[in-house]
This record gives structure tokens, C-alpha cells and sequence, in this order.
């Protein structure tokens, strides 16, 4: 049984619970834990999209300082990876995933926000990856998924300076997709991801794929990876049951299995 994290489902919908108080810091337990979570979401097929939530105070205040600090630098080159890799688990589930984000999302959290492909904040979060004000940089997506999120120029200048980003401009740079009342994060995280329980699973793992596989390409590599998935759709069920109902009753009437 994991002690940090949980993964609980519910009418199709998973969620992946972050349970270390009082910051839900990331140490290594936790993050090899998010790693199991984001693996059994990731082969359950009872499960059509995934929550990642840190419960009603705070999503997760950045990685654990105390442990960093007794690290050496041959013990975090052993680490690094690692650590990447257990947050880059939750952009790898080939299902829809939002973050429900209250509180807090620095450092660490905020890295594993930007694997979800969704943010949903309450309109008293604060985000940020203050890394530098530690004398380190993020390690674990924060360089890499933020500039891709919001271009390098904004991503630098959040990096660079560590500064704590509110609700308003985290919306209006494109950190975050959707600002409720705290109360309301997880109920619209929810709502967002229930669109996906009876969805056509197969094209929206190979639409997943073929977005975040063609941003790590050039055009021309995006388009062939596109066509390639694109293809591989037409040996699937819901691709004849969808098309076989669209003639026969219009859009959005199939019922999809999955299959």
C-alpha cells in the first residue's frame, strides 16, 4: 500500500491523490508512488480519464527541501533521472488528465501540474518554480514543459526571477486553463474530465500522442506521426461503430467500447 498517494475511481474517472501534510512535498517515496499511481491509471481500463489533486489546501508546495539539502552532487546525478521521469509518468498515461490545483503548486508541483494536459486552479492559488532562489533549477519539466506551455522569453523570466505567479496572470499566460472558487477545484477538474467516460479511448490516446509527440518534432515529423496514427484508427471498432452511426443518426449518437 503507498503512503503519499492514493488512486481512487469513480464512475470512470481516477484520481490520483497527493496525502503528505501539511505541503504534500515530493520526496523520492512520493514520486516513485505518483509513478505506481500513473502506471495502474494507465492500465485500468475502468478508468477514462485522470484527476491529479493535492485535496483542499494545497496540490503541492514543491519537492522536499530537508531531502535535497543531505544530497551530494553524486547523489542527485544518480537521482536526476529518476525524479524527471516519476513526474513525466503523469504526462504519459494516454488518457485525458487535469490537475486540480489548490493552495499551492511551486517548484516540484507545479512541474507535475504541467504534465497533466489541464490545469484547473482556485482563484487563490499561487504557481511559481522559485528553484533558483535555492541556488538549483527546476529538475523535473519545469524548464521544458513551461516553455513549451508559454514560450521561453515568459518561461525565462519566471525561472530566472522565482517569483510567485497569481491566479490572474497564470491564466493570461497560459499556465493554467480554468480559475473557480477554491471550493469548486475539484468539482470542475471532475466535470471537465466526466466529458471523456463513454469517449472514443483509442482516438483520444492517439490524438494525445500525436500532439505531444509532434511538439517534440518538426513539421514534417509531425505530420508523418500524425498520418500514422491517424491510419492505425481505421483497424479499431469505434472507428466503424462511430462512422456507422454518424450515417445512419448523425454526430455524436455512437456508442463507443473502446475496442
Amino acid at each position: 500500500m503507498a503512503e503519499f498517494v492514493r488512486f481512487e475511481v469513480e464512475a470512470g474517472i481516477g484520481t490520483i491523490r497527493l496525502d503528505r501534510p501539511p505541503v504534500n512535498a515530493l520526496n523520492k517515496q512520493m514520486q516513485e508512488e505518483i509513478r505506481a499511481a500513473a502506471h495502474e491509471a494507465t492500465e485500468r481500463d475502468d478508468v477514462a480519464a485522470v484527476i491529479i489533486y493535492g485535496g483542499e489546501k494545497t496540490f503541492a508546495g514543491g519537492a522536499d527541501v530537508k531531502e535535497f539539502a543531505a544530497m551530494s552532487y553524486a547523489d542527485m546525478a544518480a537521482r536526476a533521472p529518476g525524479l524527471s521521469s516519476s513526474l513525466s509518468s503523469i504526462a504519459e498515461i494516454p488518457k485525458p488528465t487535469v490537475a486540480a490545483i489548490t493552495g499551492y503548486a511551486l517548484g516540484g508541483g507545479l512541474e507535475l501540474a504541467l504534465a497533466a494536459d489541464r490545469r484547473v486552479i482556485g482563484d487563490n492559488v499561487k504557481v511559481g518554480q522559485p528553484e533558483i532562489l535555492l541556488g538549483i533549477i527546476p529538475g523535473a519539466g519545469g524548464t521544458q514543459r513551461l516553455a513549451r506551455l508559454v514560450g521561453p522569453s515568459k518561461a525565462k523570466d519566471l525561472v530566472y526571477t522565482g517569483r510567485f505567479v497569481k491566479p490572474d496572470e497564470a491564466l493570461r499566460l497560459g499556465i493554467v486553463d480554468e480559475v473557480v472558487a477554491p471550493d469548486d477545484v475539484y468539482r470542475a477538474a471532475r466535470a471537465w474530465a466526466e466529458q471523456f467516460v463513454g469517449a472514443a479511448s483509442r482516438a483520444l490516446a492517439a490524438a494525445k500522442a500525436a500532439i505531444d509527440g509532434g511538439l517534440d518534432n518538426d513539421l514534417a515529423s509531425g505530420l508523418k506521426l500524425e498520418s500514422h496514427l491517424f491510419a492505425g484508427l481505421f483497424a479499431t471498432e469505434d472507428r466503424a461503430e462511430g462512422m456507422r452511426s454518424f450515417l445512419e443518426h448523425g454526430p455524436g449518437k455512437a456508442t463507443f467500447s473502446g475496442k
